[in-house]
Parts: C-alpha cells; sequence; structure tokens
C-alpha cells in the first residue's frame, strides 16, 4: 500500500467504480443540458419576442416547399387564360370596359388589375409559359410572408409556434397563390406592404398602396372602414382629406384611359358592388336553399348586418377615448382628453377586424377569397383573454377553418362548420377582447410557468 502511495496511486475506490462515477457523473450533465435546450424550446415556441427566429426557419422551408409543389403538383386552370384574354383586348387597342372579357366572363377588375397582369402577360410569353408564372407566384407568396412576419413581429400578439398552421400547413393558400395563380394574392400582398407602412407612421404612402390594393381587386375596400376610422384618429376630419385624396386621385389616374372611353362602363364594370354570383362556387352559404342564397332582401339583409356590427365595434371596441365617436372629426390637438399616437396593436386590430366582419357577412366566399383574412386568423384569434385549454381551441378552430376551406365541393357541414367558426371568432372578439396593448403571449407564458 505504501509503495501504491509512493508511485502516485492515491487510495481509494478500483479505477472501475472511479470511471462509473465519472461516467454518470457525465450522463447527468447530459441530462441537465438536454433539459435546459427543452426549456429553451419552449421559450423559443411561446415567446413572441422569439417571432424572427421561428418566422425565418418557416420562411426558408416555405421557399423549399414552394419550389416542391410547382414542380411536383399539377398546375390547375381556372382564370389565368381569362386573365390573359382580358388584357389582351387591352393590348389591341380596347379601352372600353364593357367590351373587355375572357373565357370566364367580363372584365370585373379596376385598372390596377390591368396593368399589373398586363406586365405579367409580357413576362410569360402572353401567357403562355406557365412555369415562370408559377415561379412569379412564388415570389409574391414569399415576399407576402415576410410582410406579415413583419407585422406580427410589431405587434407581439401571437406566440411563434402559430406561425406553422400559417404557413407550412395549408394546401389551399399554396393552391391559391402557386396552382391557380389567382389576382387575390397580389392585391394582398399590396394591402400588407400598405399595412407595414401605417406601422413605420407613412401614413400618405400607405394610402397610395392601398388604393393600389383596391385597383387590383375590390376586396381590400373591406379593410376601409377601419382605415377611416384609424385616419380620423391620428389626424382628424381636416388632415385626413388629403389622403383620402391620395386614395382617390390615384384611381382616377390608373383608371383614365377607360375613364375617357366609356366612364360609366368603367365604374360599372370595375366598382361593381350588385355583382352576382354563383351558388355552385359558395364556400359560405352551401347549408341555404339556392332561391334564398339569390334573393336580393337576403343581400339587403347581410349588408344591413356588416354594417351594424361595424358600427358596434367602432363605438365600443375600437374608440378608446372618454368623448363621443364624433370628437374624431376635431384635431387631435383640439380635443379635450388627448389621444396618444396610434400603436401597432391598434393599427392591427382596427383593419383585421373591419375585414373579417366583411367576410363574415359576405354574399358568398369563393376559393380564392380566403387569402383575403387567411393571415390574420391568428392575430384575431390571439387577441382574446387565454384561458385554460384556449391554445387548442384556438388552433382547433384553425384547422375546421382550413378543413372547410379544403373541402371541395363545399357542403352542409363545411358550410355550417366555416359560419360557427367565423361566430365563435366574431363574439370572442366582441366579450372577450384584451388590451391591444398586453402581450397576450407574455401573458400565456407567465401562466404556463405558474402552473410548472
Amino acid at each position: 500500500m505504501e509503495r501504491a502511495t509512493a508511485a502516485g496511486k492515491a487510495p481509494g475506490r478500483p479505477r472501475h467504480r472511479a470511471a462509473g462515477a465519472a461516467w454518470s457523473c457525465g450522463r447527468s450533465r447530459g441530462f441537465d443540458y438536454a433539459k435546459k435546450l427543452w426549456r429553451a424550446k419552449d421559450r423559443v415556441l411561446w415567446e413572441a419576442e422569439h417571432t424572427v427566429l421561428v418566422a425565418s426557419c418557416l420562411w426558408a422551408a416555405e421557399a423549399w416547399v414552394s419550389l416542391w409543389v410547382i414542380h411536383r403538383v399539377a398546375y390547375t386552370e381556372i382564370d389565368w387564360r381569362a386573365y390573359m384574354d382580358e388584357v389582351e383586348g387591352v393590348i389591341n387597342g380596347t379601352y372600353d370596359y364593357t367590351q373587355l372579357k375572357g373565357e370566364t366572363g367580363p372584365l370585373v377588375y379596376p385598372a390596377g388589375f390591368v396593368y399589373i397582369f398586363t406586365m405579367l402577360y409580357y413576362i410569360t410569353d402572353h401567357g403562355v409559359n406557365i412555369r415562370l408564372g408559377q415561379y412569379i407566384f412564388a415570389i409574391f407568396y414569399l415576399v407576402t410572408l415576410l410582410l406579415v412576419f413583419r407585422i406580427y413581429n410589431r405587434t407581439k400578439k401571437v406566440p411563434p409556434f402559430v406561425f406553422f398552421f400559417m404557413c407550412c400547413a395549408s394546401y389551399r393558400i399554396h393552391s391559391i397563390f402557386i396552382l391557380r395563380l389567382f389576382n387575390d394574392p397580389v392585391a394582398m400582398l399590396i394591402f400588407y406592404l400598405a399595412v407595414n407602412l401605417f406601422l413605420d407612421g407613412h401614413w400618405n404612402l400607405g394610402c397610395f398602396f392601398f388604393s393600389l390594393a383596391v385597383s387590383v381587386k375590390m376586396n381590400i375596400l373591406l379593410f376601409a372602414p377601419g382605415l377611416l376610422f384609424l385616419l380620423l384618429f391620428e389626424f382628424g376630419f381636416v388632415q385626413t382629406l388629403p389622403k383620402l385624396g391620395i386614395c382617390a386621385g390615384l384611381q382616377v389616374i390608373l383608371g383614365l384611359p377607360f375613364l375617357m372611353e366609356n366612364p360609366v362602363g368603367y365604374v360599372a364594370r370595375a366598382f361593381d358592388l350588385r355583382r352576382q354570383f354563383l351558388f355552385k362556387w359558395t364556400v359560405n352559404w352551401r347549408f341555404l336553399p339556392e332561391e334564398i342564397f339569390l334573393n336580393r332582401y337576403f343581400h339587403m339583409l347581410l349588408l344591413v348586418a356588416h354594417l351594424s356590427a361595424l358600427l358596434l365595434f367602432l363605438l365600443y371596441r375600437w374608440n378608446k377615448t372618454e368623448e363621443g365617436i364624433l370628437s374624431l372629426l376635431k384635431n387631435p390637438k383640439q380635443r379635450k382628453f388627448q389621444c396618444q399616437t396610434l400603436t401597432a396593436n391598434q393599427i392591427i386590430f382596427v383593419l383585421f377586424t373591419s375585414n373579417f366582419i366583411g367576410v363574415c357577412f359576405s354574399r358568398s366566399l369563393h376559393y380564392q377569397f380566403y387569402v383575403w383574412y387567411f393571415h390574420t386568423l391568428p392575430y384575431l384569434l390571439w387577441s382574446t383573454h387565454v384561458k385554460n385549454v384556449a391554445h387548442l381551441f384556438k388552433v382547433l378552430i384553425l384547422g375546421l377553418i382550413e378543413l372547410a376551406w379544403n373541402t371541395y365541393p363545399s357542403t352542409v357541414y363545411s358550410s355550417l362548420a366555416l359560419h360557427t367558426c367565423h361566430l365563435i371568432i366574431l363574439l370572442s372578439l366582441w366579450y372577450s377582447y384584451s388590451d391591444p396593448e398586453k402581450s397576450s403571449s407574455a401573458t400565456e407564458l407567465e401562466t404556463l410557468k405558474k402552473r410548472k
């Protein structure tokens, strides 16, 4: 024993026991590290502060998915050929809107659509190079995602794990952008650009792009009541007029060639609010008999319900001032109670709810209309108070809406499910609306920590 000690070997446990202890210690440290990683994963998925990281990963995945869809899923012709025929008529010198038509009927979109799709007409070799058109729309899709993610990063309302359901999980959205080449995604891309400009305080430029989006497709007008409220809230009536002038002026400039040829025909076709939709394409009213769906009194009832809901939200959810709604007409500096500058959440909540109310009471929703509000749904759902299993419930709502939009042809049950989900969201926004300045995701994380 003395020789062993002198040789430098300390007395104690045998070598194999020491090695076992070291291995056990290392395994324990490994488990601790794994636990830390798992907890970090929870923070990344649940805390809105990590929106950029999660969004970047999903955006990169979406770039790959878009290429995969283009090369693996068959393109389906619906409106692209009709779009090309319509703009080809303008290229050939026809500026009378009543004479412009395609395979699916007359041209019913404003002048901005004509200019944008004329460019696409030339880029895609007179509309023949469909694959190139798909690549272009894939770029439109990826740019739209960037703009939407930037909005969510500014608002800090939605936990990042929800973004998966807003991107990779939706077959219908990929179809609308990449496999159908509709004009609806183009209008929404421009609109989200306008929203980002509003968030940055560039209201004049934002109004310009908002009007440009309207000139591609008229559904953007569903956001108009909310935008008007925001402008009046921020600037008052007098300073709002120039911004409305930008919106109206751009419409006149874009439509000028057609207005000079046949002004009544252009306005009647491009901004036709009385257009009748076909029952066979409706997604939301399939459970009704066709005669009711086509009835003008039913349309009038929906309009009254739409305006009533807008008025209620205007008076009791959008307007947070202690004065009456008419005080918005005053210059903000002259109001009795000084209003702070609009925050990101206030801007987004007003715009998104304005559009959602319009979607709820729409006379008909066709499959491509899903993109009108798809990217706004997570914000609307997570703008309400969260309790207990609300996360699971909200994800379930997103799933049911996606399922309803993917049911072709629509059925009584799919349309009823869609209306039920819309009603739940609308009532939640009314009864469970949370302060737009409080980050719901942060509150939820604190609740989870308390449970642990």
